[in-house]
């Protein structure tokens, strides 16, 4: 699977792109100054969701500008008058879908309490990652700082700020949070991704390598694990990774929780 990365156009073009809810298109080989002449055919938030489209249905690595012009019905070139390239153009997608959690902002009531609210966020996060399986193929060390990001730094950090904790603290939680929940996202996409293209579920992957505990699994090499086997402990529930992901939350959320408690003591 090949990585594509955010943050890699360039800054002010991709900025304006992010930030500007309809940034007037720019001529062929200008530096963004708005094209003369007939009024333009096609809108940023038009190519960013075509593009989506694409590698909802297709795939990241299936997304190009001629793809995207070509479900607009337009040429390939004239989307380089809106958009410079392909890296501006995977910011505009990424922080497009990171929107579409519409995670409660200042002006808006969200759940009375912190964990709730980490929860919404969690859950949210999980549900556009399901829609937009190409996400996880998308490394956001350098994030497209537009609406959909801040909205969600905002909304943690709101979150956690009523704690007590000390402000590096809070952003350290906060980026914590992101990371568990980015982690088990991206996992649980890439399963599903796996079982639609392959046909085959994981239970059914399992099921064919089952000779391998009888035939190659070695007892005294792995104590732990042979313990943990005989105690029911790799027991299938109906849906492991769910439950996985809610205890991990739950460990984690608490982890803050008694470093909130600690702190008053």
């Amino acid at each position: 699977m090949t990585v594509e990365r955010s943050g890699g156009g360039d800054p002010r073009r991709t900025l304006a792109l992010l930030w500007t809810a309809e940034p007037a298109p720019a001529a062929a080989g200008t530096t963004g100054r708005p094209a003369r002449g007939r009024p333009p055919r096609l809108t940023v938030r038009q190519i960013r969701q075509a593009a989506i489209a694409v590698a909802d249905r297709d795939g990241l690595a299936a997304m190009s500008m001629a793809r995207v012009a070509d479900g607009l019905g337009v040429g390939t070139m004239s989307l380089y008058t809106y958009v410079p390239g392909k890296a501006e153009l995977i910011d505009l997608m990424v922080d497009g879908v990171l929107a579409e959690r519409e995670l409660p902002g200042p002006d808006d009531a969200p759940p009375p309490d912190w964990r709730a609210r980490i929860e919404l966020y969690a859950d949210r996060t999980r549900a556009t990652y399901l829609r937009h399986p190409w996400l996880r193929e998308v490394s956001t060390v350098r994030p497209p700082l537009g609406p959909g990001l801040l909205a969600q730094q905002e909304y943690l950090l709101a979150a956690l700020a009523g704690l007590g904790l000390p402000a590096r603290q809070t952003v350290a939680a906060a980026n914590a949070i992101v990371t568990f929940v980015d982690a088990s996202a991206r996992q649980r996409a890439e399963t599903d991704q796996l079982e639609r293209v392959t046909g085959q579920s994981t239970d059914e992957w399992w099921s064919d390598r089952d000779s391998f505990w009888s035939e190659h699994f070695d007892v005294a090499r792995h104590p732990a694990m042979n313990r943990i086997w005989l105690a029911d402990g790799f027991v299938d529930t109906p849906d492991a990774m769910a439950d996985a992901y809610r205890f991990g939350l739950r460990l984690l959320l608490d982890g803050i929780q008694r470093t909130v408690e600690a702190a008053d003591r």
